[in-house]
Formats: C-alpha cells, sequence, structure tokens
C-alpha cells in the first residue's frame, strides 16, 4: 500500500509539472498568418469536425492544404475530430470554418492544454506505471523511482505542454506495444503498435525492431508448427487494426493514396532548421542539399538508414530477447534521426522513449542522452519562449536522475557493458574506461550548460547569425552519435548478468 502511495505522489508530480509548463506560452502565439503547432493542432479539429472525412487530406476551397493541411495519419483525424466535438460544445467559435483560424483566448488555451493532460492520463501514464513495476528490476524503491524520473522527462514535458503536440499519445501507444511484448502478448502489442504508426507515422523508427522482435520468435518456434500460427495471428491482427483504422479511405484507391502523399511529404527536402543528425552537421563542411539532387539525397538517406539500423536487426533477429528488443529500439530510432530524410528536431522524442526503457538498466548513459536530447532542442524552446521552463525541468531532471539512481556511483566497467571496449581497443594500454565516462559526463554537462548560457545572453557575430543553433546542433549531434556506436556495442555484447543486476539495484 504504502509502495502505490508514493506512485500516486509520482503521478501528481508528472501532473504538476505538466500544467505548470502549459502556462507558458505556445508555438506560434500571437504570430499571424500561420502561427504555430497549436494553430495546426486547432485547425484540424475545425477541418475534421466541419468536412466529410472524403475532404480532410485534399486542397478544396473549404480546405486549404497550404494553411496547416492535415499530414499525420488517420488515427490523429479522429482524434482531432474528438477534441472537436468537445471544443463545439464549449464555444462553438473554436471550431467555426474560416473564421475561427488563428483563434486565440485564454479560455481555449486552458482547453487544448486540457486535451493533452487527458489524453496523457489515459495512455502514457498507465504505460509507464505497469511497465516501471512488471518489466523492471529492482526494489519497490528503485521501481517507483523509474515511475517519477520517466514521468519527469523534460523533453516530452516541453514539447507537448510547452510547445504544442501530442507526442505522448503515439508514444503511450508504442510503450503499451513494447509492455505487451514483454509480457508475451505479441497479438495485442502488435496492435499497439499499429495505433502509434496510424497516429504519426514517425513511429516507423521503432517498426524494424517490432517486426524483427516477432519474426525472430516465430523462426525460432518453428515455421512449420506454433510459430507458424503465432505469425498468422499477429499478421491478421495487424491487418485488422489497419483496415479499421484506414475504413474511411479503402473505398477509393485515390483516397488512400492522397493520406499516404500527405503524410510522406518529401518535397520538404533533406532536413530541416538546425537539427542535430549527420546531414546538418555535415552541411557545415558540404553543401549536399546543393549538390545532390532531391532523389539522390532521398536514396542516399535511405541507403545509409538501412546499413545503421541493419546490423542491431540482424542480431536481434538472430538472438529475438526482450533485452535485445530494448538495445535494438534504441538503435533504430537512432540510426533514423541520425539518417533518414527529412527529420525534425522534435524526432528526438522518438529516441528518447527507448532510451527511458533502459533507465533502470542503464542509469548513466540513459540520462547522459536524455539530457542531451532535450539540449538539443534548445534552439526551439526559446523562439518557442520556454527558457525558464527548459532550465527549471532540465536541472530537476539531472538532480532526481542521479540522486535517486545513484548513477555516479554504479557506473562501474561492468555495470556500464564496457567489457567489449577493451576488446576493440586492444591495441591500447588498458584504461580506466569507467572513470573516462564519468569526467567526460562531467564535460558534457558543462559543455551543455555553458552553450546553452551564451545563447541566450549574447548575440551572434552579423555574419554568422545561425552560430549558435548551429553549435547546438554540432554538440548534440556528437552525443547522440557516441550514443549510438556506445549501444550498438552493447547490443553485441554480453546480456546483463543477475549478479550486476542485483549491484545496481
Amino acid at each position: 500500500m504504502h509502495t502505490w502511495s508514493l506512485v500516486s505522489i509520482c503521478v501528481l508530480l508528472g501532473v504538476v509539472t505538466r500544467w505548470g509548463v502549459s502556462l507558458n506560452s505556445y508555438s506560434g502565439a500571437g504570430k499571424p498568418p500561420m502561427f504555430g503547432d497549436y494553430e495546426a493542432q486547432r485547425h484540424w479539429q475545425e477541418v475534421t469536425y466541419n468536412l466529410p472525412p472524403q475532404e480532410w487530406y485534399f486542397n478544396t476551397t473549404d480546405n486549404d492544404l497550404l494553411y496547416w493541411g492535415l499530414d499525420y495519419p488517420p488515427l490523429t483525424a479522429y482524434h482531432s475530430l474528438i477534441c472537436a466535438y468537445v471544443a463545439k460544445m464549449i464555444n462553438p467559435e473554436w471550431v467555426e470554418l474560416h473564421t475561427s483560424r488563428g483563434y486565440e483566448s485564454p479560455a481555449h488555451k486552458l482547453f487544448m492544454r486540457a486535451t493533452v493532460l487527458v489524453a496523457d492520463l489515459l495512455i502514457f501514464f498507465p504505460a509507464v506505471v505497469v511497465y516501471c513495476f512488471y518489466l523492471t528490476d529492482g526494489s519497490s524503491k528503485r521501481k517507483v523511482s523509474t515511475v517519477l524520473l520517466f514521468l519527469l522527462y523534460p523533453g516530452l514535458i516541453l514539447i507537448d505542454y510547452g510547445h504544442f503536440q501530442y507526442n505522448a499519445v503515439s508514444l503511450g501507444f508504442a510503450l503499451w506495444g513494447v509492455l505487451a511484448l514483454g509480457l508475451g502478448w505479441d497479438a495485442f502489442g502488435s496492435m499497439a503498435f499499429c495505433l502509434a504508426l496510424n497516429y504519426k507515422q514517425m513511429e516507423l523508427y521503432h517498426a524494424l525492431p517490432f517486426f524483427c522482435y516477432l519474426l525472430g520468435k516465430s523462426v525460432k518456434l518453428g515455421l512449420t508448427g506454433r510459430g507458424f500460427f503465432t505469425l498468422a495471428r499477429i499478421a491478421s491482427s495487424v491487418l485488422v487494426t489497419f483496415a479499421l483504422c484506414w475504413l474511411p479511405f479503402l473505398s477509393d484507391p485515390g483516397q488512400a493514396s492522397q493520406v499516404v502523399r500527405r503524410i510522406f511529404p518529401v518535397a520538404r527536402g533533406l532536413y530541416e532548421d538546425k537539427v542535430a543528425n549527420t546531414w546538418c552537421s555535415l552541411n557545415i563542411l558540404i553543401k549536399i542539399r546543393s549538390i545532390l539532387s532531391s532523389d539522390t539525397q532521398i536514396c542516399l538517406s535511405a541507403a545509409c538508414t538501412l546499413l545503421a539500423v541493419l546490423p542491431s536487426c540482424v542480431r536481434l533477429l538472430t538472438k529475438p530477447t526482450f533485452w535485445q528488443f530494448k538495445l535494438a529500439l534504441v538503435n533504430s530510432s537512432l540510426a533514423f534521426f541520425l539518417f533518414s530524410y527529412q527529420v525534425h528536431e522534435k524526432s528526438i522524442l522518438l529516441v528518447a522513449l527507448p532510451a527511458l526503457l533502459l533507465l533502470n538498466d542503464l542509469p548513466l548513459m540513459v540520462i547522459w542522452l536524455l539530457l542531451a536530447s532535450t539540449f538539443s532542442m534548445l534552439p526551439l524552446l526559446l523562439k518557442d519562449g520556454l527558457l525558464l521552463p527548459y532550465v527549471v525541468t532540465s536541472l530537476a531532471f539531472l538532480f532526481f536522475s542521479i540522486y535517486l539512481l545513484s548513477a555516479l556511483e554504479h557506473c562501474s566497467e561492468e555495470e556500464l557493458r564496457l567489457g567489449a571496449y577493451h576488446k576493440l581497443l586492444f591495441f591500447l594500454p588498458r584504461l580506466d574506461l569507467a572513470g573516462i565516462v564519468r569526467w567526460k559526463f562531467y564535460i558534457s554537462v558543462a559543455v551543455m550548460v555553458g552553450l546553452s548560457f551564451v545563447t541566450v545572453a549574447m548575440v551572434p557575430p552579423p555574419h554568422l547569425p545561425d552560430l549558435f543553433p548551429v553549435l547546438v546542433s554540432v554538440t548534440s549531434f556528437s552525443h547522440f552519435f557516441g550514443t549510438f556506436l556506445y549501444f550498438n556495442i552493447v547490443q553485441f555484447s554480453e546480456p546483463p548478468s543477475r549478479k550486476t543486476q542485483k549491484k545496481t539495484n
């Protein structure tokens, strides 16, 4: 009973933190004519409520796709429609066709913020609690600590409750999928992940590990016996889930193809803004977008992404364990973020979720990655006027994570899974790798703090107006690429022993 009282307190702290951030500004506040993501979500409610599904993704006189046209899969549209019905009952002006464009008021802001919180409480929060208590090792105290840190991750809070989006819905569905697979409910896990994929297409970052894990398990069971029926049950659940989500668009092939074109807008280019991935960082030295054609850029990014994710997926296919599955989720999402086409800075949240799954196993490395992921979105957060929430939530997360998980105390070579590095660096004298990692963590945090201060307090040179965003981007990229190499090496190392887990816990 005491444990669940602590969980209730963790949930309450998560809600209070979210609502505190929601009192701040949001994307595009008071900035006509396009405003920002807040207006995009409101506009989708307007469109889905007033127009039939057959017009949601088409350019018409009542639906100008150049003004925040719907470009997410059908489940996002259905969610917008549900919110629109509630909005209509409260104040019809919020979703009036055409005349509601750019609508802003304190009451409407309260409503929109509340819709994010309700979705969180219904989907994301329960998945976090169940995962931490049923699929993590350690004492009840450690599990409660993991729940708290999971719910206090600043990146997701700042984007959903500051910038304004509904990322926790798709991430929540994906987490339910992971949870179900961990408990052996493969068909249910497949359905949950399909819902995530039908809410946001960026969940493709996690698709290959789900596919390889389920296929590997089926092959291991034998494709001529039990494995075949398992695979057939999974395939049926996937097909049924997709069919139900796309039902209004299946009667006309033109409808379905238009939805696909809208959710994969390749015309936007290789990347947007100063995102901390390979292509944006490489652009400092080589202007790839000027040298290569759009088609060549697509092929290059696709090839690099597949090559980057291939070792992890092959390993998972041959060793379909839940430990390998969690590592593959991190490696796949990092590979997609670093190398794929049309990456947004907010896409790092798709890396953060699988990293949080490993918070109890590799606390220091995960905390490091999560801090870097929040730091990488600094230019966007400053643009939205979220400096104070960024500082407060990041410092709180750093303090609680180091204190509750004793991350800096439990970071021996064995606990950090650094044994394989000695084999790779056999030509060098034996080094204290754990000590090196610890000092690199200190230096990294100092650099992120310093760059955050400089970005806010100093004016860049006139001939280098993007200097600070570029420095943030390149610094974050170095963190992400190093983490990608680390987790790939860990995946090919021996799995954690019970002895190590007991020492960590």
